[in-house]
């Protein structure tokens, strides 16, 4: 689902900006600083979470201007999102689909993106907790319910690391409702992730061979039981109040799994790749899990990558246009317009004068 138009009041250093774009490619150029990325953070939070750079929503409001931010956008079906936060709650997200509030799930309900930013470089090298919300980005593209899930997990995880800290004590009915939370809400998450790595990485193994390095992925870390898997993480929270008091956290849950990425061609785990080879593990991922959205939801994901052609050979470059031809839409950027020299017919943008 394409966006055709896009308008940000208050958003990082953009006071007031208004575009009307085109499906296909949208480049956007300019210096550094010119805030070309602030355009693609504004797009990702037309999807629940708090977008490509993960930041706090008080931190999105315009440095110098009143407080509080908005992102609206028209999507080529005439249908009308959009998402911000007021000045006298810059914490507090408000969301609105054709002018009427509601959750933020509601937007992915509306709108798939995904996106690529130099700072997810390091990916495979870096904490687990990284990979997990690159994963369940990539689960909640096919699964929008997927994010639902999320908040209430954590919720419910929250409230049951601080009961168990109760030097007094944790209300046993109180723990149990929320260990049946947990189960419930875990078990929906892991049986979305194991779902999206099992589809995703049997796409990867059937792709023809590309200029781009070709990963195969796998969960590792935590799984639920096999069987009953809600009844299953039930009966391991219970059984684990003790130890997970002492630890301060729950020591059992979707939040203790990871992505296993492997270089198929060199049959090498990723974080010993060379940084070269990262980058393309993570386009070619990317890339490839775009066309397994469109597949499988019939809706083609809206793509963000972010100074991606720049690290890329001429040859490379090329192909990656090639290969996004067919997009419905992706917006790129990069400083200069020559690095989009055979992208073709486009949408561009130039910020900064």
């Amino acid at each position: 689902m394409a966006v055709v138009r896009l308008a940000l009041t208050d958003f990082r250093n953009h006071a007031s900006l208004f575009v009307e774009v085109q499906a296909g490619f949208v480049l956007l150029t300019g210096e550094n600083g010119a805030g070309k990325t602030n355009i693609l953070e504004a797009l990702s939070l037309l999807t629940p979470g708090r977008g490509l750079r993960g930041a706090a929503l008080s931190e999105m409001a315009r440095s110098d201007g009143p407080g509080g931010f908005a992102v609206a956008a028209r999507l080529r079906d005439d249908s009308e999102i959009g998402t911000g936060t007021q000045a006298a709650a810059p914490e507090r997200r408000q969301v609105r689909v054709n002018g009427a509030n509601a959750a933020a799930n509601a937007l992915g309900e509306r709108l798939s993106v995904l996106w690529l930013t130099p700072a997810m470089d390091r990916l495979f090298s870096e904490s687990p907790g990284g990979r997990r919300r690159f994963l369940d980005r990539l689960v909640l593209a096919l699964a929008p319910a997927h994010a639902h899930h999320a908040a209430r997990y954590e919720a419910a995880a929250r409230a049951r690391n601080k009961l168990l800290a109760d030097p007094e004590g944790a209300d046993p009915a109180w723990l149990t409702a929320l260990e049946r939370g947990m189960a419930e809400h875990g078990a929906a998450i892991a049986l979305a992730r194991a779902d999206t790595v099992a589809a995703l990485d049997a796409h990867l193994a059937a792709a023809p061979a590309g200029p781009f390095a070709r990963a195969r992925i796998a969960l590792s870390g935590w799984q639920p039981a096999a069987g009953d898997a809600q009844a299953a993480f039930t009966a391991e929270l219970r059984s684990g109040r003790g130890r997970d008091a002492a630890a301060g956290r729950a020591l059992a849950g979707p939040h203790r799994s990871d992505l296993a990425v492997t270089h198929a061609g060199k049959g090498q785990p990723a974080e010993r790749c060379s940084t070269g080879e990262q980058k393309a593990l993570l386009l070619g991922l990317v890339l490839a899990h775009a066309d397994l959205v469109a597949e499988r939801s019939g809706r083609a994901p809206l793509m963000l990558l972010d100074e991606v052609a720049a690290h890329l050979d001429p040859s490379r470059r090329a192909a990656l246009f090639e290969r996004l031809a067919a997009a419905d839409q992706v917006w790129m950027t990069g400083t200069e317009a020559a690095l989009f020299a055979g992208v073709g017919e486009a949408t561009r943008l130039h910020l900064g004068g």
